[in-house]
């Protein structure tokens, strides 16, 4: 158990905005629900001289299982963001430790409007001249530029959308950034939709949904992020959502959505409200291309001069680390960290022995586009075919088959996996993945074609 010591202002400074950044590092890799789980809980108990990092959980159980899972991991995190941090430990809160932070932390605001004297705590490293474009991007950068200047904006809402980890948030802070340079007086707020939820459940509570609109509806520039966990949270909250977005765009001020998908593919959202969002620009991020994958690997490594990389470790990371830019940040943070520690050179056996997992499991990644392209080779059937509303059993089957294999072979959840086939429900891909399952069992034709499928996509 953990005894609490009242930490330094200096610490607070440098520790504390280290473990925020780690915090949002370690949401964005995990994914929302292993973070609620077992992430979330975690809490900053104690730094000494910001070289001993300590960090508390409410029981024996979590304490245990993030030491065992993440002690590495966040000790790599804190060193990225405070090469002064020397360790991490992590421990068990007794009761006293419970109630000092517990109070400490309701202390905090989560989300304040801004004052020009008082700027918004937007992260430094997430500039317009540090976001790296090319045709996958531009769009969506050259918005945020407009959208960040000054005098009357072009259009508004912006709504960004794109997978994981290709640079939403990064743009939605160079866009903050940017409009307080170019408007000195003006105010902004940015926060994640889950944060707006739970701010406007407590205004409920609390009686007091004037000032929670109030203060989200005087600022000059709105900003909300992840706009998908607020899918099926209550008619209240989507109302709200909606009057918010109508206020700002009625009075030509500047809101900024970001998603994981397309308004139109937003489940659980109202179609009034998905049809306000999409009245903006729209413009999605699509994964990066090997060429920019290098150039933002090259572009990290200029923030690094004491980093010497030679070409082919670069194009290794590059070429290997394909299914976001987060995950690319993190292994070139992971290899240089460990270089670091270990006083070694970077080499191309250094490389491959030191992100062997991660290579590995990169190298394995399996799409849906491929494994639709692999169906349709098989089968002969066009690939269109998989997607339309045919129902001839010479089409239905295969794209049975291959939704089996998109739930087999992918990460995807089950809606991802529908609207990549023609936007289907998420209830047709369980009854196709039962159904296929049902048919190994019966049908050899049927069950060595799936073999047969599986070993050229895990072999590819």
């Amino acid at each position: 158990m953990v005894e609490v010591r009242a930490l330094e202002a200096s610490e607070i400074d440098a520790v504390a905005k280290a473990w925020s950044h780690v915090r949002g590092n370690l949401r964005r890799s995990a994914g929302q629900r292993l973070f609620d789980q077992w992430l979330k809980p975690v809490v900053l108990i104690e730094a000494s001289d910001s070289e001993a990092v300590r960090l508390g959980l409410p029981s024996a159980f979590m304490t245990q299982w993030v030491r065992n899972h993440y002690a590495e991991r966040m000790l790599l995190e804190f060193k990225a963001v405070l090469p002064s941090v020397a360790s991490v430990s992590i421990e068990t809160l007794d009761d006293k430790a419970k109630r000092v932070l517990s109070a400490e932390s309701a202390k905090v605001p989560a989300a304040t409007a801004v004052s020009p004297a008082e700027r918004p705590a937007f992260d430094p490293r997430f500039t317009f001249e540090r976001f790296v474009t090319d045709n996958s991007n531009r769009v969506a950068f050259n918005a945020g530029i407009a959208l960040a200047g000054t005098g009357s904006p072009l259009f508004s809402p912006l709504y960004l959308h794109s997978g994981t980890g290709q640079g939403k948030t990064h743009l939605m802070h160079a866009i903050g950034h940017a409009f307080l340079d170019a408007n000195r007086q003006a105010t902004a707020i940015y926060m994640p939709a889950e944060r707006f939820m739970f701010e406007f459940v407590q205004a409920l509570r609390a009686k007091d949904t004037h000032a929670f609109k109030a203060r989200l509806r005087s600022v000059d520039l709105l900003m909300i992020d992840d706009l998908q966990f607020i899918a099926d949270k209550g008619s209240s909250t989507q109302d709200e959502f909606f009057h918010t977005v109508n206020e700002f765009m009625s009075s030509g001020k500047r809101l900024v959505i970001a998603a994981d998908r397309a308004p139109q593919a937003l489940e659980g959202f109202e179609t009034r409200l998905a049809g306000r969002l999409g009245s903006g620009l729209v413009a999605d991020i699509k994964p990066p291309e090997p060429a920019l994958r290098r150039a933002i690997v090259v572009r990290k490594l200029e923030d690094m001069p004491a980093v010497a990389m030679p070409d082919d470790v670069i194009d290794l990371l590059a070429q290997r680390i394909t299914s976001n830019v987060r995950e690319l940040e993190g292994a070139l943070n992971r290899l240089v960290a460990y270089a670091q520690l270990n006083s070694e050179p970077i080499t191309m056996d250094f490389a491959q022995q030191t992100l062997g997992e991660v290579l590995r499991v990169a190298q394995r990644r399996i799409t849906i586009d491929e494994i639709q392209r692999a169906v349709s080779a098989h089968f002969e059937v066009k690939q269109i075919d998989l997607i339309s509303e045919r129902r001839a059993v010479a089409i239905a089957r295969p794209r049975q088959i291959a939704m089996y294999l998109a739930k087999r072979l992918t990460t995807r959840s089950l809606p991802e996996i529908g609207r990549k086939f023609g936007n289907r429900d998420h209830s047709t891909v369980i009854h196709a993945v039962r159904r296929i399952e049902d048919l190994r069992g019966k049908d050899c034709e049927i069950d060595n074609a799936v073999r047969t499928l599986m070993r050229q996509l895990e072999s590819a």
